[in-house]
């Protein structure tokens, strides 16, 4: 017999549509296609909780705002997120590459409010395309060779972290978008990449609170309304054995935490399909976890190759199933759905106090105006190291080093290669390279007279001697002349590929600090005029 309900004489029965409201106001599941199927639009009207969007949802920003519209109309409650951080991890402009350069630049420049007004710019254009929540800022604290985060972080110092993330924050509330601070307790200090298999984070809570915490407490702190700086949290798929053996988004000390710490808004999970906390098909024991563990809302993650509608009744029937069982009750969930209602109706007010129109032509002025503070953010950022950088003598040939796809991003970011074809039609851009290619062009570069080689160009990420990439610059380095290095990687990383050159007559290297569209025009438009004088100091790590 189903187990009863605290307080009442009546057994729970999963399939009782009052049961199914509940389940569903927990869920934020991701869809394919640029209309939401019919699934989406009856789980919305029987009280899903939000959508996630990605960016085969978005291909531009005038589509984007039709699909909110359509959304919005069958629930106007409904919460609609994306992951929209600027640089390398962009939904609305995943095509063209992001017209801002990222929190590594903006972090490297230093410049509060150069941030707050990026994070403006960026919140009128969710807005205006009708976006309720951007699940950015990134507030982990970066160490060096952490596969997953990098560039995503506003650097590797917590005070600058905490001060960034927070002038991003605030600048996205200007502009009339909703927050969500990642990830919670801190992934920056991690060798593993969550979206493949489960980090470890060995500091402890103490360490953790010296470091990872702190750009998290800065952002929970009251702003002038006496609210949080940040309007939502997304939990970390990482182990932290203080909080716990499983993954910290499963573990009730974790929730537990960022309450004692101030923060009352919903918490969300970093998304369920991630090779961390399932295998990516069947979601349903971690999403049951994840609200015990005092989750608000469960993303469910990307649909991109899935069975979308599959993976929601997977994440559904889990939970009916633990409602039945007396794992989750009925209210714990409607807890959950009237602080994220509570977070909605917050957000929404902020809009319309800013005065966000919604729809294609405000969505495409709002672009343009993201276009123009972007580009003056990455002039200001991206800059040479190390030698005096000469200009390019010829079209260039364009070599991408990087081997390692960025999860996090969607795919690995031909932007510079883009940017290089634009400026020289001629230019030969080589498609990545496996080891055998690699090698036949070396050797086929052996057999080209000096004289008449095109200037070379090579895109790094990780180039850390010993490593794949390391090994293959050093080759390059070995046979070729003039190389220009456009380094996507962190500023702390430029040591890897600056030494190396110092010595080189005619080589340079450009710190792009990311991959976005707009650090790549900047970094293009370096190697074609040069410095015309000495290069700038390398940054100070942070």
């Amino acid at each position: 017999m189903a187990p009863r309900l605290a307080g009442t004489a009546d057994p729970v029965d999963p399939t009782d549509p009052g049961v199914r409201r509940a389940v569903l106001g927990v869920l934020l599941p991701g869809f394919t296609g640029t209309q939401p199927p019919s699934w989406v639009l009856d789980a919305a009207r029987d009280g899903l909780a939000g959508v996630v969007l990605f960016a085969h949802n978005t291909p531009d920003v005038a589509t984007a705002a039709g699909l909110t519209t359509r959304l919005h109309e069958a629930s106007p409650g409904l919460l609609v997120a994306v992951d929209e951080e600027g640089g390398d991890v962009s939904r609305l402009e995943a095509g063209s590459g992001s017209s801002l350069p990222g929190a590594a630049a903006l972090g490297l420049v230093d410049d509060e409010r150069l941030t707050h007004e990026a994070g403006a710019a960026l919140g009128r254009l969710l807005a205006a395309v009708g976006v309720d929540l951007d699940l950015a800022p990134v507030l982990d604290v970066d160490v060096p060779g952490n596969p997953v985060i990098g560039v995503r972080a506003f650097g590797d110092v917590p005070e600058r972290v905490a001060r960034h993330g927070l002038a991003f924050a605030r600048g996205l509330h200007r502009g009339g978008a909703g927050t969500c601070a990642k990830h919670f307790p801190g992934h920056g200090g991690t060798t593993t990449d969550s979206h493949l298999e489960l980090p470890v984070v060995t500091a402890s809570l103490d360490a953790l609170r010296r470091r990872d915490l702190l750009p998290f407490v800065e952002a929970f702190a009251p702003d002038a309304d006496g609210r949080a700086g940040v309007d939502a949290l997304m939990t970390a798929h990482v182990v932290v054995p203080d909080l716990g053996p499983g993954p910290a988004s499963l573990e009730p000390a974790t929730v537990r935490l960022a309450r004692d710490l101030g923060f009352d808004g919903p918490v969300i999970t970093d998304a369920l399909d991630m090779g961390a906390v399932s295998d990516g098909a069947h979601v349903g024991e971690a999403a049951v976890r994840a609200v015990e563990a005092g989750a608000d809302l469960l993303c469910l993650g990307t649909t991109a190759g899935r069975d979308d509608e599959g993976l929601f009744r997977d994440a559904v029937g889990a939970l009916a199933d633990a409602v039945a069982a007396g794992r989750i009750g009925v209210q714990r969930l409607q807890d959950s759905a009237a602080r994220t209602a509570a977070a909605v109706a917050t957000i929404r007010a902020r809009r319309r106090r800013a005065g966000a129109e919604t729809g294609p032509e405000a969505a495409r002025a709002a672009l343009r105006e993201l276009g123009e503070v972007g580009r003056r953010a990455a002039v200001a950022a991206v800059r040479p190291l190390g030698v005096g950088l000469e200009p390019l003598s010829a079209a260039p040939e364009v070599v991408d080093l990087r081997l390692r796809l960025d999860h996090a991003a969607g795919r690995r970011s031909e932007q510079v290669q883009h940017a290089v074809a634009r400026r020289w039609p001629d230019a030969v851009v080589h498609p990545p390279l496996d080891d055998e290619r690699f090698a036949g062009l070396l050797a086929a570069w052996r057999e080209e007279t000096p004289g008449l080689r095109r200037p070379l160009v090579v895109v790094t990420r990780e180039p850390v001697p010993g490593t794949p990439e390391g090994d293959r610059l050093t080759a390059i380095l070995a046979c070729r002349g003039e190389v220009h290095v456009v380094h996507t990687g962190t500023p702390a990383a430029h040591h890897l590929v600056d030494p190396v050159l110092r010595s080189r007559p005619g080589a340079g290297v450009v710190l792009a600090c990311g991959t976005g569209r707009a650090n790549a025009e900047a970094a293009v438009d370096l190697l074609a005029r040069g410095t015309g004088g000495p290069a700038q100091s390398p940054p100070t790590p942070g």
